[in-house]
């Protein structure tokens, strides 16, 4: 069950986010699912889903992600990667910069019946934002 599970969450980054395949979040992705933000914001239902998905790829040209490190145990699996893409649409506010952009996230799966039903996520947001230049480096802070 536990490498059955990693399979699935493994579908979620390569072909969903890598291969740009929305449509494979149908088979793979509870209807009802629930994606707790590390911003404390709840995405809650596949759609949402994936308009939140599409913003990554409207706002950073040939977005993927890296997988890291992945770990499974009972219903769930933690993955650890790299996301990558260059800024060439607008983000959160911020106008393109045309910057090659690369930052890490953490993320919790819970599947049920071959079913991702809950994720907690925590992105390196800080990183991010300082290289797309909306905050300082930090080793400017408090200057």
């Amino acid at each position: 069950m536990i490498e059955k599970n990693k399979i699935i969450v493994q579908r979620l980054l390569n072909e969903v986010i890598n291969q740009r395949n929305l449509t494979t979040l149908d088979k793979i992705v509870k209807n009802n699912c629930v994606f707790h933000g590390s911003d404390g914001r709840e995405v809650i239902g596949i759609e949402v889903v994936k308009q939140m998905i599409s913003i990554f790829f409207d706002a950073f040209e040939n977005f993927r992600v890296t997988i890291e490190e992945m770990i499974g145990e009972g219903d769930k699996v933690v993955v650890r990667f790299m996301e990558i893409g260059k800024h060439k649409g607008e983000f959160e506010g911020i106008a393109p910069t045309y910057k090659e952009v690369t930052w890490t996230e953490i993320a919790i799966f819970r599947v049920e019946k071959d079913m991702i039903v809950e994720a907690w996520t925590l992105e390196d947001r800080l990183s991010l934002m300082q290289q797309l230049g909306a905050l300082p480096p930090t080793e400017d802070i408090g200057k």
